[in-house]
Formats: structure tokens, sequence, C-alpha cells
């Protein structure tokens, strides 16, 4: 036996400061775990998961054996007929629930498994990452037990033949133990409510009533509910309403565009806490006051791989090819982009998620995202990640003293080269040259690739200045607001021309 897999007391390992679990076997438990207990579904029985279970080279042997899927993919070989009420497709039993979810490139709406295991592994996660707020400094952890605020989908879900499908949050609010009730806001009532204005109107209604200390939810929206109610009762900041409020939960997208015009409406510094909650399942959350990046949940319900976000792998529209090489967590190296696959307790096989992801510490498995397999323009090779867009953005409006909400980019040709378009929403008074010039200085400095493409067929970049309501607006229209929606960073087909399209008609 190997030195490393001796299983040493634990006083021992605690004295030698060394990990009592490592990534890998950690990843390897949950794996075996997916597998023993999905082994008997249609899904198992064709990948042979109980010949996986009995191979020397577990992961490597399920890599093997059972396929790539993205969501298409899955849903039409496996994940209908679960929708008609067949049992024991992909996870043992029927599945009751779905997530309703369309990210933020797809018109139609993605049904996503959610089994009482996975809602389980999340909610594990989740107390995970309150009990990780002890460790955080000078936080006032009294405001834990106040109110949350949670602006999330609707508890109202859709009823189908045999199953209820809705926004992730919604399920779990729903579905949320009797312990958490008294601390739950905006309550069962106004939850249900699936008018997002009619429910934010509610909600500045009852804001006085509220002692708020923990505030969950996409930033745009949290802030949009914030402005709501520091307007009505005409107050300088949102602490005269809620003078306990201490912490913001928010996941999804990055946080550091909204930071500026957030920090207005408080009138003391409040703790951020970022989160990475797919609908798919609960996936990395922050678990240090002032960690870089999000620690991977990886010893409750998910099984991660990560592919190399290259050519090699991916084509230019960030489709992932037939023969694309998957590492496992052991396997990473930091600061690279890779595109995630999970297999979770819901019946997600090596399911492509979308998002890119870069470890920035992997000793303690700590990453941040970067992106979307779909959401990045490389024209020409400049290989521009979302990430760099959001740092640009960030650097550009900390210079000029402007806020930058919302933003997105769409490559365009331009003499018979390429050109970058930039719809940019500002609601301050804001020279576009200066910051148009500004985000493209601060792009060559955070991408070799991008400055070397600016200098040959990249020609140009264009930006545009809009109104944050112009956002919300084209949002509204495509009845994508509130909840978990976020305004798409890269727009590419059907979605640009739409967008096109909406903005002509506001110039008439």
């Amino acid at each position: 036996m190997a030195l490393f897999e001796i299983k040493l007391p634990k006083t021992i390992v605690t004295a030698l400061g060394l990990p009592e679990n490592s990534p890998r076997r950690q990843q390897l438990k949950v794996l075996k775990k997916l597998l023993r207990k999905a082994q008997f579904t249609e899904f198992g029985q064709q990948y042979r998961f109980d010949e996986i279970l009995l191979s020397k080279h577990v992961g490597k042997k399920f890599q093997d054996v059972v396929p790539v899927f993205n969501y298409n993919s899955i849903y039409k070989e496996w994940w209908q007929r679960t929708l008609e009420g067949v049992p024991d497709v992909c996870w043992p039993g029927k599945i009751k629930y779905y997530a309703l979810s369309s990210g933020t490139s797809e018109a139609a709406s993605k049904y996503i498994p959610i089994t009482n295991d996975l809602l389980k592994g999340n909610k594990i996660a989740m107390i995970k990452q309150l009990l990780s707020l002890r460790s955080y400094e000078d936080v006032p952890l009294a405001s834990v037990s106040k109110g949350w605020l949670a602006l999330g989908g609707s508890t109202e879900l859709q009823k189908g033949s045999g199953y209820f499908a809705g926004d992730l949050s919604g399920i779990t609010a729903k579905k949320a133990p009797i312990w958490f009730q008294p601390f739950y806001k905006p309550g069962k009532k106004i939850a249900k409510e699936k008018d997002w204005n009619k429910k934010l109107k509610e909600i500045v209604e009852k804001a006085p009533q509220w002692d708020i200390g923990f505030v969950v939810g996409v930033p745009a929206w949290v802030q949009m509910c914030m402005e709501m109610i520091i307007e009505k009762y005409k107050l300088d900041n949102i602490h005269e309403m809620w003078p306990n409020l201490a912490f913001f939960v928010h996941g999804g997208v990055s946080f550091e565009p909204y930071k500026k015009g957030f920090e207005k409406l408080l009138a003391k510094p409040i703790t951020y806490i970022e989160t990475y909650l797919a609908s798919e399942g609960y996936i990395a959350y922050q678990d240090k006051q002032y960690a870089k990046g999000m620690k991977l949940v990886l010893n409750e319900h998910i099984f991660m791989e990560f592919v190399p976000f290259d050519d090699e792998n991916f084509d230019s529209d960030g489709n992932i090819l037939p023969k694309a090489k998957a590492l496992m967590i052991h396997e990473v190296e930091e600061n690279k982009d890779y595109a995630l696959l999970i297999s979770t307790s819901a019946g997600a096989w090596r399911y492509l998620i979308g998002d890119t992801i870069k470890f920035i510490d992997k000793a303690n498995s700590e990453i941040i995202i970067t992106g979307r397999t779909k959401h990045f323009l490389s024209l020409v090779g400049e290989h521009l990640s979302v990430d760099n867009m959001n740092k640009a953005i960030q650097l550009a409006s900390e210079e000029l003293n402007i806020s930058i909400p919302e933003f997105t980019v769409a490559g365009i040709p331009y003499n018979s080269f390429f050109a970058h378009q930039w719809y940019v929403a500002c609601n301050d008074v804001v020279d576009t040259e200066v910051l148009r010039k500004l985000i493209d200085d601060k792009l060559k400095e955070l991408n070799d690739d991008y400055a070397v493409e600016r200098n040959s067929a990249l020609k140009e970049i264009f930006v545009e200045v809009l109104s944050e309501e112009q956002f919300m607006n084209f949002m509204k229209l495509k009845g994508k607001v509130g909840g978990q929606h976020k305004f798409p960073r890269v727009l590419k087909g059907k979605m640009l021309q739409d967008w096109q399209h909406f903005l002509q008609k506001e110039l008439v």
C-alpha cells in the first residue's frame, strides 16, 4: 500500500497539517456513491455502472464508458421520458420537480431534474457556508438571526402531468424546513407572486415591517429593489430602513460591475458572499471573508470534470468536440480556463453545464467563474472571456468614477475585417469616446491575444451608452425578469438580432 493511501490517525493528520481527505479522494467517493445509487436505472444499466464500480480506476473507466452530454442530447435521449412520468431513467424513482432554466442565450426553457437527494446536498452545502461565517473578522454575526430577504422566483410552481416546474429558488423556498420560515422574507404569500413587478411593489410596501440582516439574490434585481425602497420612503440609504443589514449573498454573474452603484445605496460596508448555485446544483461558495475565489463542494452530491477550454476541445462556436479530453480534480492546473462537466444526484451525467471556470488556488480547490462556453468572443483569435470584460468594465468605471451596472458585447463585420460592438448601461454623465478608449486599453493589458489582434484583423471597437432601463426593458420583453435571470454578456445569433431590432424601435 502506498504511503499516501495509509489512513493516519486523526490526531497525527491534524498535527502534521495534512488534509484529512484529498480532493481526488473526496471526488471519487462522491462518484462511487452516485454510481451505486443509479446502477439499476436505465442509464446505469446501459452504461454498465456495476462494471465501472468494479474497475481499479473508477474515474477513468467512467470517463471511457459514459459519453459527454449537453442539455439537448441528454434531454432528447433520457430526461424527456422522465417528464412523461417514467421512473428510474437516470436516477431512482420519479422526478417530481424540474428547475426551469433558459440560461442567457436560449429562448426555450430547459427542464432540469430536481430530486430530494440533490436538494439535500444543496442544503448541506448552504449550512457549511453559513458555518464558515464564524471565521469572518469583525462581522456582526447577530445579523444572521435577523430577517433573510430572498429575491427569487415564484414558489407557485407550474403543474405538469405528475410534476411541478419552476425557478430553482422557488422550489428551494417551497421546500424550506419549518425552522427557516420565521427568518424567511418576503413570506409565503409574496413569494408565490409570479408577476415580478407586483412582487417588488409588495416587498417595498412590507419593507418597514422587517428587520433584514441578510439579502440573497442576483445583483441587478436586489439593487432595483433597494432603489425602490429608498425612493418610496425618501431615505438617504437602505440602512435607514434596515440598520442590521450586514450580508449580501450573490451569484450567477460577476458582482464587480454592480459594486459601485450598489454601495451608493449603503450607509456602511457590508459583507459580500459569492456563491455558485446553478439550477443543476450547489457547486461552490466563498468560505473565507477575503477569498479571491469560491471553494468547490467536493464531498457531497456532485462529481466534477474539467475540460480545457481551448481549440483542441471546442470549436469556434463553443461546442465541445467529440474527442475532447476531460480532467479530474487532481489533474487540473491553476490559471487555465476549463469548461465544467458535472454528474449529480439528480441524474445529470457528464453534463456540460455551459460555464467556464479557472482555478486560482488548486490546493484549496478555489475557483472563479470566467464565463460561458458560448459567451466569449474569438472572431479572429482574440479569445476574450467574460472575466476579461468584467475586469475591463470595473477598471474603466473606477477610473471615471461612474457606475456601469450592465453591459453586453457583440462581434460584428467591419470593412472586410471585424470589430467589437459594446453596449453599456450608464446613468451617469460620461464621454463615450473616453470610455471606449479606456475599455480598449484595459483589455489590451488584460489579454495578450486581444492586444495582438487589435493590431491585425480586429480593427475597431465601438461603444454605445444606453440607460439601465433599456437593458431592463429588453429583459421584460424576453420574459426574463427577476429570479435568476441575467443579461447575457455576449450577444450572438437570434438574441443579437432581437437586441438590435429592439434598439431600433427604441430610437424611433
